[in-house]
This record gives C-alpha cells, sequence and structure tokens, in this order.
C-alpha cells in the first residue's frame, strides 16, 4: 500500500505562486507514475500534470502548461507541482494520484490505483 499526504494549498492572490508536496509512505514511489488532478466545486475531477517513473517524461493540462511545472524526488518520495502566475479559475481541491507503472504518464484518474485526500488551493482575483 502507498500512502499519500498533499501539502502546501492557501489561499493566494492572482498571479502569485504555490508550491504543492506529495509525500509517499508505506513503499517507494519510484517505480510509479504519479499525478496531480484537481476537482473545483460542482466540477468533474480533471487531470492538471503527470511524470513518469524516471521523471523524464512529464504531461500537462492545456490550461496549466506554461505556468505548472511537475516534479519528483526519489531521495523524499515526494512528488511536488510547483504552480505559477495562478489564476482564479485554478480554484480546485488538488490531489496527488499514484498508478504502478513503468510504462506510461497517466492522465487519467479512474487508472490511479492510490490517492491522496487533497489540498484546497483558493485564488482569489
Amino acid at each position: 500500500q502507498v500512502q499519500l499526504v498533499e501539502s502546501g494549498g492557501g489561499l493566494v492572490q492572482a498571479g502569485g505562486t504555490l508550491r504543492l508536496s506529495c509525500a509517499a509512505s508505506g513503499r517507494t514511489i519510484s517505480s510509479y507514475a504519479m499525478g496531480w488532478f484537481r476537482q473545483a466545486p460542482g466540477k468533474e475531477r480533471e487531470f492538471v500534470a503527470a511524470i513518469n517513473w524516471s521523471g523524464a517524461t512529464e504531461y500537462y493540462a492545456d490550461s496549466v502548461k506554461g505556468r505548472f511545472t511537475i516534479s519528483r524526488d526519489g531521495a523524499k518520495n515526494t512528488v511536488y507541482l510547483q504552480m505559477n502566475s495562478l489564476k482564479p479559475e485554478d480554484t480546485a481541491v488538488y490531489y496527488c494520484a499514484a498508478r504502478n507503472s513503468l510504462t506510461v504518464v497517466e492522465t487519467r484518474p479512474d487508472r490511479m490505483d492510490y490517492w491522496g485526500k487533497g489540498t484546497l488551493v483558493t485564488v482569489s482575483s
């Protein structure tokens, strides 16, 4: 089992920055594809960013491309989401997720194996 705990959310003004962290425990996530998803009130959970097991491949939703960066630190068993130039429409609960796979960068929430409980990001205008 893998436990994921997100942190770093909060209230920020439009144009500001936040860095989310996802700390994994229970086992190493070095062989896991990792992803960030978000869910705004009244909306479905949507893909934000993904990274493959080695960190060599990243993929982003069009809405965050050029503003967000996903990364991972194997030594810390942690995945990050650097969020710059935040917009009010980025307001959501952000979730970290993991899929045990060495072959994909996963963007579909229904294919992820483990989820964190989320961290709230609120961007004021």
